[in-house]
């Protein structure tokens, strides 16, 4: 089953463009990864310093190897956003 996951993110104010350009390199470097089948960031259009970090993962297994790896990342650069974003989890079941 599928696991999807969709985190909210707020940049410092005024640095939403600069913060989803750093996180473009993170996405197409994620997509790479074996059971990575969506990993992208999406900027509001109403509130621009406002981000929303879609991912699909094959499986709960797959995430968890994703997991590890990105903990031996360095973070994006932290002046760029505020707080630790909020993230939620479903069980991806299409409905159409």
């Amino acid at each position: 089953m599928s696991v999807r996951l969709v985190v909210t993110i707020t940049a410092t104010p005024g640095k939403g463009s600069e913060l989803a350009q750093a996180y473009r390199a993170r996405c197409a470097d994620a997509m790479k990864e074996p059971g990575c089948e969506q990993f992208e960031i999406f900027q509001s259009a109403m509130n621009p310093d406002r981000l929303a970090l879609l991912e699909r993962w094959s499986d709960q297994k797959a995430l968890d190897v994703h997991a590890e790896l990105n903990r031996t990342k360095p973070p994006l650069r932290p002046e760029l956003r505020q707080g630790g974003g909020e993230r939620e989890d479903y069980e991806y079941r299409r409905t159409r």
